[in-house]
């Protein structure tokens, strides 16, 4: 099946109202006493720094607009969490619902035992229970927190819910150059299933290998000759910046001049968001929290599910404007926020922005090779067209993780302080949002080209594409590695690695 530019956004949502944003108030800390599991009471003599609470309910997302989902301390999104670069931190939570829940505090090098993912062992937040966890915060930038329990068909579980919030972790050395930063974490709600749509990957530089596509498009067409429709896909009704639609929030207030830093999160559980200012560019200053070497300026921030974008706007172009998505039916339902100059009155406008590829390359260390490797893993991504119930199954190196509920043993085996390069290849037409758990990546290749100085949690790899990324194996335990599109990773998009 060929990569087409029809959006399958497009293919697949319903109508809906149009969405906004705040800013984000910081967490407060709450001390309690609660219920465990086995019914005892349990209470601790030094209050946790933070206090972080698990329960469903409703959030209006517009006016009489109201979703129920299971969120964080009963707000979406969950509340921003300052912390500082290697000062140790304790965070109690309580988990009001039915079901055992996982918190992953994404982007940090912590331990397996508080990193918040079953599959490398982390303990669950019993039902009805709490959990009290302590870990030193690091590296310094923009993390964030997420539920990450596989959803499967239950589109209310998993990051289909309203459990995303964002952490930013303090710089000892912040240079500050800016004159004040805004905090967005985009989302979409009301998710419902559908079949097929390609999603869309004009966005990237359009370089694929034919080996790969040739292997893809004869899968899927052996699949439709044997009579299986095209696997399951979600979409969504209504679409939210820090969780209001467009139009039904306070608008952010600039003045002309200002230096606006943005740290936008893209907390959506499946899709891809494009986001643009008319009249502005974006400094693009870090990536998933890491400051780049090359800041650069672009019309147009892409983001994957789970990735971070800090970028500064030069406040030089008066007005009302829409920052919204490219996309004009998400945009329309909902997917934007009004940005409204001091003295500047009317409707807000958007205007449509210049085509322009997403090229991780622009942000890079000009002319620098990265340091070679001990070592090589092999990984090629493949896709089971509607293999599983109707669901795509997704295989690593013709693997599928098995969904059992039981800690699976590690695929890879990795020696401790070696520099390992993973050699991704991607025999499908989706883009994956590629995520590695408690670690940072550097970006080695990518659409064609070798490269350096880029370091990610999340990367997004095209389809038929292929990409490598570098890590150091300095944080021993078992390490998941997985697909951040949730309907990749519940259906066999994951591995584990191990070291000790």
């Amino acid at each position: 099946m060929k990569i087409d530019l029809q959006s399958r956004r497009r293919f697949l949502q319903t109508a809906a109202i149009s969405a906004g944003a705040m800013l984000l108030p910081p967490v407060q800390a709450v001390t309690e006493t609660h219920e465990t599991a086995a019914g005892s009471a349990a209470s601790d003599s030094k209050p946790a720094d933070y206090t972080l609470r698990i329960r469903v309910s409703p959030v209006e997302i517009a006016p009489k607009r109201i979703v129920s989902i299971a969120n964080y301390n009963g707000q979406f999104p969950g509340p921003l969490i300052r912390l500082k670069e290697g000062e140790p931190v304790t965070v109690e939570i309580f988990n009001d619902t039915d079901v055992p829940e996982q918190l992953h505090w994404h982007g940090q090098t912590i331990p397996v035992d508080v990193d918040g993912a079953s599959e490398e062992g982390t303990p669950y937040v019993p039902a009805h229970g709490k959990r009290r966890i302590t870990f030193t915060p690091r590296p310094a930038g923009f993390r964030f927190y997420h539920t990450h329990n596989r959803a499967g068909a239950n589109l209310a579980s998993g990051q289909y819910s309203g459990q995303v919030g964002p952490v930013y972790i303090e710089d000892r050395n912040e240079p500050g150059d800016y004159d004040r930063e805004i905090f967005l974490v985009l989302k979409e709600f009301e998710p419902m299933f559908s079949r097929g749509g390609d999603m869309p990957q004009n966005f990237l530089p359009p370089v694929t290998v034919k080996e790969l596509e040739e292997q893809g498009e004869s899968s899927m067409k052996a699949s439709l000759a044997k009579g299986r429709p095209h696997g399951y896909e979600v979409g969504y009704s209504s679409f939210t910046i820090n969780g209001r639609m467009l139009g039904h929030s306070e608008p952010i207030q600039v003045k002309q001049g200002e230096r606006v830093l943005f740290h936008i999160l893209n907390g959506s559980a499946t899709e891809i968001r494009g986001l643009a200012l008319p009249g502005h560019s974006f400094r693009v200053i870090a990536l998933d929290g890491n400051p780049v070497p090359s800041p650069a300026s672009v019309p147009v921030l892409w983001l994957g599910t789970a990735e971070r974008i800090s970028a500064i706007v030069e406040m030089n172009h008066p007005g009302v404007w829409i920052l919204g998505d490219t996309d004009d039916d998400d945009r329309r339902h909902g997917m934007g926020i009004v940005v409204e100059y001091a003295g500047q009155k009317g409707k807000a406008e958007w205007i449509k922005p210049a085509v322009a590829h997403w090229n991780y390359l622009h942000f890079a260390r000009a002319g620098a090779a990265a340091a070679p490797p001990d070592e090589t893993l092999d990984m090629k991504f493949e896709k089971d067209n509607a293999a599983e119930e109707g669901f795509n199954r997704w295989t690593i190196n013709g693997a599928a993780y098995a969904m059992t509920g039981e800690m699976m043993p590690a695929s890879f085996h990795l020696n401790q302080g070696k520099r390992y390069r993973i050699r991704m290849r991607n025999a499908s037409d989706d883009v994956h949002p590629i995520h590695l758990h408690r670690h940072s990546f550097e970006l080695t290749k990518i659409f064609g080209r070798s490269t350096s100085g880029i370091l990610k949690d999340v990367v997004m790899l095209g389809g038929y594409q292929e990409a490598e990324i570098d890590f150091v194996a300095d944080n021993p335990g078992m390490t998941l590695f997985h697909c951040h599109q949730q309907l990749h990773m519940d259906f066999g998009f994951m591995t584990l690695f191990d070291y000790v």
